[in-house]
């Protein structure tokens, strides 16, 4: 009897050991090899957006890069819808005006996000010669033509070419046959633009187009940025550096005179980072006007950078342009109610628009906009998104 409980006793202890040394060393394992997370990817995402009033479907894509920076765009008007990004603290906010729905898209909105074209800013009295023949367009600013006319870029529905990610991007490559005569403008112009965030917070918007006839172009984006978040205030706060000695002075329907004037010592001068609105009151009806960038275009150069105090956010902005349009959201009246119920009141947004300077057709002087067959028209701009 009692060598049985000795026997069963030695069991139990032997037994109580191989658990405990099982449980140390799969804790020990445990600890040798961490459980592994998911590495975040860069993706891209499809939803309906509306329907236009002739049913045309919008459709809405969000690309995601594994910081969490998203990038909205529809394919009525090529628009960017909203651009969120992280402040100092981490905190995010979508800092591009616009809408929540479509039907904000509709209205006669002031080219929020929008792709502008066939020809971006102004082109003076709306005519223009292009070898030998006069091309007259629609008036639709004043006595001068404004971003492609009544029905331009921005209206329109652009047909998706492409959807794709890799392990650094993810990119909407999205195209438009403007025919001959569309506007006013000669030739058949195919044109694409494309939307490409990468996993370095970068939104990159390359631009290409070819046409069967001799024509002009000029393509940008029309975004109003607001770094503190659309609708939280004024941009006049904001610290803007422009890449620019020279910019190009306009007249009172804000069509460029012909001159090219040294910034130096003038209101004009961002060549070092000073808030908008410390001069801003000695700018006839606010800043509306075509830097000319140091780099003189053609190639990738830094051409602006954008500092918001508070929030911490920095846009740095290359582009291959030899222009760009700041405009200090003059016209902002607080008519418009945006996203989130926030009301866009006067500098509430500014843009940058990297462009061929206005009225360049009639400006022999400025750098070329004519696009004959066989030529590509290529065009590219990065923003650089970051804080400090």
């Amino acid at each position: 009897m009692r060598t049985r409980v000795l026997l069963n006793l030695t069991l139990a202890l032997t037994l109580t050991a191989v658990i405990l040394f099982g449980c140390e060393k799969k804790e020990a394992g445990a600890a040798e090899k961490p459980e592994s997370k998911e590495k975040k990817k860069m993706s891209i995402t499809k939803e309906s957006f509306g329907q236009t009033p002739d049913k045309q479907t919008v459709v809405l894509y969000t690309l995601t890069n594994p910081n969490g920076i998203k990038a909205k765009i529809t394919n009525y008007g090529a628009t960017l819808v909203s651009l969120e990004t992280p402040d100092k603290n981490g905190n995010f906010a979508d800092i591009v005006l616009g809408f929540d729905t479509f039907d904000g898209y509709l209205t006669d909105h002031p080219y929020f996000g929008v792709i502008v074209g066939r020809y971006a800013n102004r082109i003076g009295k709306g005519k223009f010669v292009l070898e030998g023949v006069e091309y007259k367009l629609a008036t639709n600013n004043g006595a001068n033509h404004l971003h492609g006319g009544i029905k331009g870029f921005d209206k329109v529905v652009w047909k998706v070419e492409d959807v794709k990610t890799t392990d650094d991007t993810a990119s909407v490559k999205l195209s438009y046959l403007s025919k001959d005569g569309e506007e006013g403008y000669p030739g058949n112009l195919n044109c694409s633009v494309k939307y490409t965030l990468t996993k370095d917070n970068e939104l990159k918007i390359e631009y290409e187009a070819q046409t069967d006839k001799t024509t002009i172009v000029n393509l940008t984006n029309h975004a109003y940025w607001n770094l503190a978040g659309q609708g939280n205030g004024d941009i006049l706060g904001h610290e803007l550096m422009l890449n620019a000695d020279k910019y190009t002075p306009v007249d009172e329907g804000l069509i460029p005179t012909g001159e090219i004037k040294e910034v130096k010592g003038s209101p004009m001068d961002f060549t070092k980072l000073m808030t908008i609105g410390s001069r801003i009151s000695q700018v006839t009806g606010g800043y509306d006007h075509n830097y000319v960038l140091n780099s003189g275009g053609g190639k990738l150069a830094l051409a602006a950078k954008v500092y918001e105090q508070t929030t911490g956010r920095v846009m740095e902005i290359y582009t291959t342009e030899p222009g760009i349009q700041f405009y200090s959201g003059n016209f902002l009246d607080g008519s418009i109610t945006g996203k989130s119920g926030k009301v866009y009141k006067k500098h509430y947004g500014f843009c940058l628009e990297t462009q061929h300077f206005p009225d360049s057709p009639n400006k022999p002087q400025f750098p070329s906009v004519v696009l004959k067959p066989g030529e590509k028209y290529q065009t590219a701009t990065v923003l650089k998104l970051s804080t400090k």
